[in-house]
C-alpha cells in the first residue's frame, strides 16, 4: 500500500478523485483505524471490527458505537437524554 507522510493512508490513490476527496477520505481512514479506550476495563485497546462494531482486544468486550469513531454525537445526545 502507497503512502507518504504528507498524504498518509490515502497515498495509494496518488491524483486520482481530487485533493478534497482524498483529505476526507484519509481523516475517516486515519479515525476508524485508531485505538480507543475501553469503556469495560478503560484500556486503550479497541479496535473496529465492522461498520459500527467495536471490539476491544484486552477484555473481549464487543459494542455497538458510531460507523467510524466508538462513539458518534448522536448517540452521545440519545445517552443523555
Amino acid at each position: 500500500m502507497g503512502r507518504t507522510k504528507k498524504v498518509g493512508p490515502v497515498g495509494r490513490f496518488r491524483t486520482r478523485g481530487g485533493a478534497s476527496l482524498r483529505k476526507a477520505r484519509a481523516k475517516i481512514e486515519i479515525q476508524a483505524k485508531a485505538s480507543y479506550e475501553c469503556p469495560q476495563c478503560a484500556r486503550k485497546s479497541v479496535k473496529r471490527i465492522g461498520l459500527g462494531v467495536w471490539r476491544c482486544t484486552k477484555c473481549g468486550y464487543t459494542f455497538a458505537g458510531g460507523a467510524w469513531t466508538p462513539s458518534s454525537k448522536l448517540g452521545e445526545s440519545v445517552k443523555k437524554s
